[in-house]
């Protein structure tokens, strides 16, 4: 019985990764200019039972501090995927500039439409950002709402967290957290490689807030495309 609800979290795991610029799962700081777009593709492995997760997505900068996407989450293997279509949209609300401070908030809204268990589900949050330019360093705290039946059978509120720490020109180290016991429940240390001045590599791997021992642990990487 254990076994088959790590499993179900697991499989909601990939709605963990959203649709707009993000940590590895958390929500960042950064908000694309206009007519800027990103696109990038994520492939999560959890080596107990091989299960595989493939998340596309693009988002595109609309001005104002705004940006959009879309990405289709829980595509899965082996078993039954529940392809979801996932809108979202990020606002960064304050920008302080040379203070380091920034406040965002965002929406993201998730729609089934293969094996459907639920009809539609949201994703509601609002973060402050802090940047400390002596020490390369950035750090992501807020708040998150879940509706029903998108990470657990219950509504889910609690804390979003990141850390993002610059080590050179081409790398950066980083972490990111969503507290709770439910299917975005999960630590992810990694770290960023520039390949190049629009591709960049992520690598990390997740660890579940519970059953760890029970095997809730996977490899995640990504690799992000600026297209112009």
């Amino acid at each position: 019985m254990l076994k088959s609800i790590i499993c179900l979290v697991l499989l909601f795991t990939a709605i963990g990764v959203v649709a707009q610029e993000t940590v590895f799962n958390v929500p960042s700081g950064d908000v694309l200019d206009r007519g800027k777009v990103y696109t990038e593709f994520d492939f999560s492995y959890r080596h107990e039972d091989e299960l595989k997760t493939f998340t596309p997505r693009v988002v595109v900068g609309i001005g104002h501090r705004f940006e959009i996407g879309a990405n289709i989450n829980n595509i899965v293997a082996p078993g039954p995927s529940q392809a979801t279509i996932t809108p979202t949209i990020k606002w960064k609300i304050y920008d302080g500039g040379d203070n380091g401070w920034a406040f965002l908030a965002g929406d993201n809204l998730f729609i089934p439409v293969q094996n459907k268990t639920f009809d539609v589900g949201t994703w509601s949050y609002a973060e402050f950002v802090k940047s400390l330019k002596s020490t390369k360093t950035r750090f992501t705290f807020g708040g998150y709402y879940f509706s029903r039946d998108v990470v657990a059978p219950a509504q889910r509120g609690g804390a979003q967290l990141a850390v993002e720490q610059t080590a050179g020109k081409y790398v950066t180290f980083a972490a990111d957290w969503f507290s709770g016991k439910h299917g975005a429940g999960y630590l992810t240390p990694g770290a960023f490689v520039k390949l190049s001045p629009k591709v960049t590599w992520y690598l990390a791997y997740e660890i579940g807030n519970t059953g760890v021992s029970h095997g809730n642990h996977l490899f995640l990487t990504e690799i992000g495309w600026n297209l112009n």
